[in-house]
Formats: C-alpha cells, structure tokens, sequence
C-alpha cells in the first residue's frame, strides 16, 4: 500500500491528463512532451504513475526506460524499452537493432552516428504503429548522449502519436550539465510542451497527507513538515516505518536511513571518495564538488557512482545520510 496520497500535485496532474486527450484526439498532429523536472525525492515518478492511471483512453503502448546507474551507454533508454518488447516485427535491419538493443553479439561494424540515430526513431515508430502511445523517460539527467540526441528528435518527430512524460533532476546534478541543460530547453521549447518543476510540499499539503492517515494530526503536522522539508519522498519513508503505530511516532522515530552507528557497515573508502562523499553531505551539486575539489564533472561522477556501490545507496540523499551517521 502506497503510504502517501497523491496530494499538492493536482494541477500538474491535470495538465498532463488533458494534453494525454489532445493527443488521443488527434494522434496524427504530432507528439506533445512533458518535461517534469525537481530534486531527488519530489515525487516526479510518483506523478508519472498517477497520470498513466489516469489517462482515458487508455493508452495503446506504453514504451518506459531509464539509464544504467552505473554503467551506462549509448542508447540506454532504448535498450531498456527493446528488452519489454517485442522486436520480431519490426522492419529494421538485425544489425541496427543489435547495436540499438546493446547486444554484446553485436556485429563488429558500427553504423554512422547519423544514421543509427534514424533506425532508432524508426524502431521507436515501428513499437508505437499507430498510438496514441506514451514514451516514459525516466531520469533524464543520467542519460547518454546519444539518449538524449534521440529524445530531443522524437519530441520534433512529424506525426507521431505519442505523449512523452520526462522526468529530471536539474542540470547541475548530470554528468554533463551542459548538455542536459541543452536538451532540457531543447524538450520544453517543442511544440505544445509543457514545463513542470516539482518543489516540496507544502506544510498544508503535509497536513493534508496526515489527515486521511490520522484522525486529527492536529499541531503534529508542522514538525512533520520540517523534519521531512516537505520531501514527498522521506514523508512516505516516514509513515511507511511507523504504520500502525500512534502519531506521536512519527515526530519520535527516527527518520529513515538514520541507523545506530554499530549498525552501519564498514566500508574502505579512497582518500579522494572520502572528499567527495564530505561534499555530497554539504549538499553539493556535482559541478560544485568538481569546482571545490578541482577535478572534473566525469571524474565527480565516477566517484559518486562507486560511493553509492560501496555503501549500498540508492541515491546521492542516501549516501549524504550515511555520511552524517558515520560522522
């Protein structure tokens, strides 16, 4: 059971429903795009997954990717939408689609950049037919280039009937800021787009939240508010690990990923992951660690990637966390 309702995020909701109509009207008039960009924990996929359940009509093909955390290449979000499909039908030549699907039996010789990227668009049209599809991209920001050069001609495609919903962090957090931040005004200048940033939640939406849990959280609501700043993401934490339990739990308990610290494991961390790891704590952007340590964004990139290995994190707000408990 999902924790939180879906509460502070209804006009965005509704945006994305009624541009949905539009293009399952008049799926031939071209794709509309949704650009859904805020910080880690604002509940951007949350609100994704509440418009996919609430599109009427339903939509024909949902094609949904994202990239490799750790590991990344070209053409992952495609990658991953090819590996939930179905590809026997598609008139595209077996050797495009093994490079375009990361086979590691891919033949040797590579096609030009150019025109990989059109067999790419035309594998993205022949799964979609004729739609009205919609095409999730999640986390923009960690995409590979040659993602994002394909997700910028798909939103300027001619006819093609789709909505694609794309989720970001801000640019500053990418591996290479520039080239998200390009891409991002890219999206958003297309036709028909729309731009929704996603900020914390509201302390009346907080006591909303509470209220359909609770029977009257009363004056609790507020200290709920500032112990989660109004993070969608740590508030369903929060409730999730205290359910069943009284109200007062929720301003007691400790917040989730705060553990004793006999329980946090040991891990050997470099010198240079030890700087890093200091100024994720401080809450640093990854241009901002580079700029402070003097090295560059990729190599920021590669150390946070390995800092959230090694201490089992799943996001930078996880591993600053337990840079605190260890502290």
């Amino acid at each position: 059971m999902n924790a939180v309702p879906m509460v502070g995020r209804a006009r965005e909701l509704g945006e994305i429903v009624r541009r949905w109509a539009h293009v399952a009207k008049r799926p031939r008039s071209g794709p509309s795009t949704v650009v859904i960009t805020g910080n880690a924990g604002m509940g951007k996929s949350r609100l994704v997954g509440a418009a996919l359940a609430g599109l009427h009509p339903q939509a024909r093909t949902v094609l949904a990717g994202a990239a490799r955390l750790h590991s990344p290449a070209p053409y992952d979000w495609l990658a991953a939408v090819l590996s939930d499909h179905d590809t026997t039908r598609l008139t595209v030549p077996a050797d495009g689609l093994a490079w375009l699907a990361q086979d590691p039996h891919a033949p040797s010789e590579r096609y030009a950049p150019d025109a990989l990227l059109r067999l790419a668009v035309r594998t993205v049209r022949g799964l979609i037919g004729d739609g009205p599809a919609v095409l999730v991209v999640e986390d923009l920001h960690a995409l590979d280039p040659a993602s994002l050069n394909l997700i910028g001609e798909l939103a300027g495609a001619p006819r093609l009937p789709a909505l694609i919903m794309i989720t970001s962090r801000p640019p500053d957090a990418a591996v290479s800021p520039q080239l998200v931040a390009r891409t991002l005004a890219r999206l958003s200048g297309a036709p028909g787009a729309i731009r929704q940033h996603l900020g914390p939640l509201s302390q009346e939406d907080v006591g909303q939240i509470l209220a359909e849990l609770y029977p009257d959280p009363g004056p609790v609501s507020a200290s709920i508010w500032e112990r989660t700043q109004g993070n969608p993401y740590w508030l369903s934490e929060l409730l999730a690990t205290t359910a069943g339990q009284s109200l007062d739990a929720l301003v007691s308990e400790p917040l989730p990923g705060y553990l004793p610290l006999s329980a946090l494991p040991e891990v050997d961390l470099t010198a240079r992951e030890l700087e890093v790891l200091e100024c994720l704590a401080a809450g640093m952007s990854n241009k901002q660690v580079a700029k402070s340590l003097e090295i560059s964004i990729r190599t920021v990139a590669v150390h946070v990637s390995s800092l959230l290995r090694k201490t089992g994190s799943s996001s930078r707000t996880e591993a600053a966390l337990w840079a605190v408990r260890r502290s």
